[in-house]
């Protein structure tokens, strides 16, 4: 007899599990300990298998039957219910584990340590508030540039234009690490270049006039503070990294007998070699002796075994003590001062520059220069510049 509703809800369990029939292989189990388990006895391949249908009364009788009913469909298609079943288990761990959000945390996780924590936590706030909602669950490989772009103009339309730029940049950053990881076959974000207005914003403050570098170099080397910030002050002009690459500077990065510093630049995530001065050499070793022995070359003061970098602000805090006001100099001036008079004095290419400056450059061909091109002209370059800064200092 067919089992019914009634007979289920009033079956005991006993001293062994035991079986209640309903027909067609499907039974209910019930266990020891009280548990009411829907299974489908089949054979398959001349071999007598189970499959579980679910626990009573999560599974009601009703849709017992129906799961019964599919399997037995599928054996007529000559398919086994149970590798069935697996198949369609693993095609949906694969398409969690290839979703858009899936990749990104991966990226993520993978890149988190060479960025500054405000960078890792503003990042990662963008990822969860701005894109995960909304295309998070897409398999990776399927997101097409029109859903992006309605991504990055939702984030525009409540007023942060800027936000939406650095969504798209952020996005891109996760395709193509999806594309290296095999995920994904290409980035769809350089389609959408020119999709949302162009950012108006101000310039960081630079000093570009040469009559006026000498005087403020001298007064860098006049700063009475800590001997780790004083020699990131003399520095910061020799190198012209972003303020951030510098204040987390590692000793690992640095050879001193090379004349060599790399890094992975984080706005870009690509790896970049910064040729190293006599000058800048000389910076370096005055403050080996002092925190060689810890991970950053500039840690912060609250951090005696120089586990944490210096502050973000710590640069712009000298310079305000050295009344230098924000309108004349920043910490990323001394990009721009290096960019214009490398250029305008000096004569040096503009690809030169553009690289040392980390910045994009692509060869006729589109393709993107490596960390290490044009190196012999970069190390003539960055030498001719610290020499050119001293003559200015020294210049009264």
């Amino acid at each position: 007899m067919s089992l019914s509703d009634i007979a289920i809800r009033r079956a005991r369990p006993g001293n062994k599990a035991r079986k209640m029939f309903d027909g067609r292989g499907l039974y209910l189990e019930v266990a020891p300990r009280g548990g009411k388990y829907w299974r489908l006895k089949y054979r398959f391949a001349g071999k007598e298998k189970r499959l579980s249908l679910g626990v009573y009364p999560d599974v009601s009788l009703k849709e017992a039957r129906q799961g019964c009913e599919d399997a037995r469909r599928l054996l007529t298609r000559e398919i086994d219910p149970s590798e069935h079943r697996r198949a369609l288990k693993a095609a949906r761990r694969q398409q969690v584990s290839n979703s858009f959000e899936a990749v990104a945390r991966e990226w993520f996780a993978r890149h988190r340590s060479n960025w500054a924590e405000s960078h890792s936590s503003r990042l990662i706030s963008h990822l969860e508030r701005d894109i995960f909602p909304w295309i998070g669950g897409k398999p990776v490989a399927g997101v097409t540039p029109s859903q992006l772009l309605e991504v990055a103009r939702r984030v525009e339309q409540r007023g942060a234009l800027e936000t939406a730029h650095r969504v798209l940049q952020n996005c891109g950053q996760v395709f193509r690490y999806a594309v290296a990881t095999g995920r994904a076959k290409y980035d769809p974000t350089p389609v959408l270049r020119g999709a949302l207005p162009p950012v108006k914003g101000g310039h960081f403050a630079a000093l570009t006039d040469p009559k006026k570098i000498g005087p403020f170099l001298r007064v860098l080397d006049g700063y009475e503070g800590s001997l780790i910030v004083r020699c990131a002050l003399r520095l910061a002009p020799l190198v012209f990294v972003r303020p951030g690459e510098l204040r987390r500077a590692e000793w690992k990065a640095i050879d001193l007998e090379a004349g060599e510093w790399r890094f992975t630049v984080a706005k870009t995530d690509t790896p970049h070699l910064v040729p190293l001065s006599r000058q800048a050499g000389e910076i370096l070793r005055e403050l080996h002796p002092l925190t060689g022995r810890g991970r950053y070359v500039f840690p912060s003061g609250r951090t005696p075994r120089g586990d944490r970098p210096m502050s973000e602000n710590a640069v712009l805090a000298a310079l305000r003590s050295l009344g230098i006001g924000k309108e004349e100099m920043t910490g990323h001036g001394f990009r721009a001062m290096a960019r214009t008079l490398l250029d305008e004095v000096l004569g040096y290419r503009p690809d030169y520059i553009e690289h040392q400056l980390a910045h994009v450059v692509r060869d006729p061909l589109g393709r993107a220069y490596n960390r290490t091109a044009h190196l012999p002209q970069r190390r003539k370059m960055m030498q001719e510049w610290a020499d050119y800064l001293d003559r200015l200092k020294a210049d009264t």
